[in-house]
């Protein structure tokens, strides 16, 4: 590559992973926030196999990892605006990874609860627990400990899925580079550097999901449950 192209390069970088750093990122975590508290209510719902809430949450389900993210996208915000609801774009693209992801990590969560033995719930009763107590305090924790890795996953893609929101004027990484393409025509070079810098933030994130797994110790010999449920056994109300 010439010099030009290097300067063109350097020059461009801020330009592209600013837009990550400010938007990106935040939005991604307050999203994914969001979505982990839908999953913890649906699965709670569903292992818990109340009535009613449980069809419902399935209904849910179905249809959010049914149907295409970038058609939800276009549904709230193209659509919801024919019958007069208009949503920005920032909290419209909120709404629907939130919505979309929350899905995803129900079944995610859901599975990780039915892994743990039921005989971890009959020995909270054993100890003097409640049922929410028993959850708290013994199911839930082992569950999540068990979902962290695959629900980092979903949190990187959806780092990447986020480029998604370029088309309903999210200015985001994508949109940016979008823009200083149309500027440019630098096709090739642009869409590479965007490459890197999604590349960057994935590695940064998966660095850090190794980290906090060491931290968990998941994948690692773990204690004897009835350790776990011996220490609890101390634990009254």
């Amino acid at each position: 590559m010439d010099e030009s192209l290097w300067t063109f390069l350097i020059e461009s970088f801020p330009k592209i992973i600013l837009p990550g750093l400010k938007i990106t990122l935040p939005l991604t975590a307050a999203a994914f926030t969001w979505a982990f508290c839908i999953a913890i209510v649906n699965a709670l719902i569903q292992f818990a196999n109340i009535p009613v809430l449980k069809q419902a949450s399935r209904l849910y389900v179905w249809i959010m990892r049914g149907t295409p993210l970038m058609i939800q996208l276009y549904i709230v915000f193209f659509g919801l605006p024919s019958v007069g609801v208009v949503i920005d774009p920032i909290p419209s693209a909120l709404i629907v990874f939130a919505m979309n992801e929350g899905a995803y990590c129900t079944e995610t969560i859901r599975g990780c609860l039915e892994s743990v033995p039921k005989g971890q719930l009959e020995a909270g009763y054993c100890v003097g627990m409640s049922y929410p107590q028993t959850m708290r305090r013994v199911v839930l924790p082992q569950a999540l400990k068990t979902a962290f890795p695959s629900l980092s996953n979903s949190f990187i893609c959806m780092v990447k899925d986020m480029s998604l929101t370029a088309s309903i004027s999210v200015a985001e990484m994508f949109y940016e580079t979008q823009r200083l393409l149309g500027r440019t025509y630098k096709t090739l070079a642009l869409y590479a550097e965007l490459a890197v810098v999604y590349l960057i933030f994935c590695t940064v994130l998966t660095l850090l999901q190794r980290l906090i797994e060491r931290k968990l110790g998941i994948g690692q010999p773990s204690k004897k449950r009835w350790q776990i449920l011996g220490r609890l056994a101390h634990v009254r109300s």
